[in-house]
């Protein structure tokens, strides 16, 4: 027996997982930010002599969301892919390039490790092609939407390369790189 559906349960079913992935993935981008204090106002970081292709800090914001939310139309669009070969093995390394993700920011920001950093964003930017690989055999469009992502990406990772090299005594630092003062 052959399961058919109508295009409107076809696109109903898109609307339903859209309706799932899209907040949960912006939620937990969000998440992993917060927790590892990312972004200018960590003390660590804003110590840290910035590249001359770093952006302004609030683009950092809108690019993310935008790109979570891609991210999560795209998950979609595969999930609703019901009985596509290979889809399983997508979603599987799509949610690995996720977690790699998420780990980014608790690295660099949180624990100060801008080498750690460096193979963390290496790996997932390996794992981010992968998806969109795999994605694409499941539906092309679906692939198309995670290549601003993998630019995106990519240029996260010349940025913690370059943060790198004009910051290296700033590599694991300990503590918060605010300056201590006593009185006596």
């Amino acid at each position: 027996m052959t399961l058919l559906a109508s295009s409107g349960q076809l696109r109903a079913s898109l609307i339903r997982w859209a309706l799932v992935c899209v907040p949960v993935i912006v939620l937990l981008g969000f998440l992993s930010g917060t927790a590892a204090q990312s972004g200018p106002q960590n003390p660590w970081f804003a110590a840290l002599v910035k590249p001359a292709a770093y952006p302004p800090p609030q683009v950092f914001g809108i690019v993310w969301t935008v790109l979570y939310i891609l991210m999560g139309v795209a998950l979609a669009m595969v999930l609703s892919a019901r009985g596509a070969r290979r889809r399983g093995l997508a979603v599987i390394v799509f949610a690995v390039q996720f977690v790699l993700n998420l780990a980014w920011s608790p690295v660099f920001f949180g624990a100060h490790m801008l080498t750690g950093g460096l193979i963390l964003i290496a790996v997932l930017d390996v794992a981010a092609l992968v998806t969109v690989f795999l994605f694409g055999r499941v539906r092309v469009v679906a692939a198309m939407l995670l290549v601003p992502y993998v630019l995106w990406l990519l240029f996260a990772t010349y940025l913690n390369f370059a943060f790198l090299q004009a910051n290296p005594a700033m590599d694991g630092a300990a503590g918060n790189g605010a300056v201590v003062r006593y009185e006596i």
